[in-house]
């Protein structure tokens, strides 16, 4: 579904990613855990097209994405939920999810409103609220669920507990089992190996911009 090869990437003259090999099948839930600073969230961005590559490839589902823009990686079916989440402070959480929708993949079940308030049953209640009224986990939940609703095949998850009390913790543990579930690929940057083993098939692990050890 997803493979890197040889990735390197960074800021300018800043070199934060050398040679970054990684794979992720479908329906695979894989984690890459590192400290703060390790280059997980470089890499995220690198596979979504925001931070352009300086060598290497990206594949999606077969298709080279290098080089690509973001919108139209997503458009193949790539979800991003980035760590500061980036909803839609001013608008409901209902228009938040309608921002976020894509038409139905060929021989895919929608991600529609009743379907993702079934995946996050606390968004329910909460459709006409301003999103920027919402706790930090409900924030979280909402980005989860505003990405899927573009229907994608795959979704990278920067940091998803990162910040949150452990009950919400739990509730996004339980969503990215039902993802796996349902068909959809996960990557997942997360500094908590306690997490990533909660969910994870497998791991990664990155230590100043190279992959430290091989699944």
């Amino acid at each position: 579904m997803l493979e890197v090869r040889r990735l390197c990437a960074g800021y300018g003259r800043a070199r934060v990613l050398f040679d970054v090999d990684l794979a992720m099948a479908a329906g695979e839930v894989v984690a890459l855990v590192g400290r703060n600073g390790a280059g997980k969230s470089t890499l995220l961005k690198s596979v979504m097209g925001l931070v352009p590559p300086s060598s290497g490839e990206v594949r999606f589902d077969g298709r080279r994405i290098d080089g690509r823009e973001p919108y139209e990686i997503a458009r193949l079916g790539l979800g991003y939920v980035p760590e500061d989440r980036r909803i839609f402070t001013g608008l409901t959480v209902a228009e938040n999810l309608a921002v976020g929708r894509q038409p139905a993949r060929a021989g895919g079940r929608p991600w529609d409103e009743p379907r993702l308030l079934a995946l996050f049953p606390a968004l329910a209640a909460m459709l006409p609220r301003r999103a920027g009224t919402l706790s930090g986990g409900e924030q979280q939940m909402l980005s989860i669920a505003r990405t899927l609703a573009g229907n994608p095949r795959a979704i990278l998850l920067d940091e998803p507990s990162e910040g949150l009390a452990p009950v919400v913790i739990e509730q996004v543990a339980r969503s990215i089992l039902e993802l796996k579930a349902a068909g959809v690929a996960v990557l997942l940057a997360e500094q908590s190996r306690a997490f990533a083993r909660r969910v994870a098939d497998r791991s990664y692990t990155l230590e100043k911009g190279r992959i430290a050890d091989v699944p």
